[in-house]
């Protein structure tokens, strides 16, 4: 058995959409002066490796919390699109090649190449975003949710969040921000996504990892 960690390290100086602060780890308790080491984390919800519920848009939509273990547990498949230039989109047409898999999946994850950017600004720019009607075809499909190792699953220009709308309006769970599909392209997967369980959850920051048996 292979694990493998889709998720980005949290620190202080990482990337986080724009517009939103940067987490805070601070030194609350020290071994020298209290006897043990204890940090007080202060971020965003959306902040690094993260998952997106219903909630995240719609008033009256699903929180993450209420997503049992089991259901964020399931086969993976990878869509290798890194033949995609910058600010190219990923078309319905696109996903042919690989339908089967994505029919017989729970997660489908996008492989752009993109997350190598993490850390530059151009990880903010034109990445290879899916097609509104790519979304759509996906949501027809008996997934669960839609992961990309880029920072949205629209492009940063769509302030309406057009796709997340399509994505979570249809039941759809997205992960965004992975890291090291790599490893698993081509591969068949069991996905495990452990998402900070709090009250009310719009989204969590996510520990992802794929293991692939054998």
């Amino acid at each position: 058995m292979k694990v493998t960690d889709l998720t980005h390290i949290i620190e202080a100086d990482m990337p986080v959409f724009p517009g939103t602060e940067k987490p805070l780890l601070e030194k609350a308790n020290t071994i020298e002066k209290d006897g043990f080491r204890e940090t007080l984390i202060t971020m965003f919800s959306h902040t690094g490796t993260h998952m997106d519920a219903p909630a995240h848009i719609f008033e009256d939509g699903a929180t993450l919390d209420s997503y049992d273990a089991q259901y964020l547990t399931g086969r993976g498949t990878v869509v290798d699109c890194t033949a995609k230039r910058e600010g190219e989109v990923i078309l319905p047409e696109d996903l042919e090649p690989c339908m089967r898999e994505i029919e017989s999946a729970d997660y489908v994850l996008f492989y752009t190449g993109w997350s190598r950017f993490w850390g530059e600004d151009r990880y903010y720019g034109r990445f290879p975003c899916l097609h509104m009607d790519t979304v759509r075809l996906l949501a027809q499909k008996n997934i669960r949710g839609i992961g990309l190792d880029v920072i949205s699953l629209d492009p940063m220009e769509d302030t309406n969040l057009s796709n997340h709308r399509q994505a979570l309006g249809s039941g759809l769970l997205i992960i965004e921000n992975l890291c090291g599909l790599e490893e698993i392209n081509g591969k068949e997967f069991t996905l495990c996504l452990m998402p900070l369980k709090y009250r009310d959850a719009d989204g969590a920051p996510a520990r992802v990892i794929a293991i692939i048996e054998g």
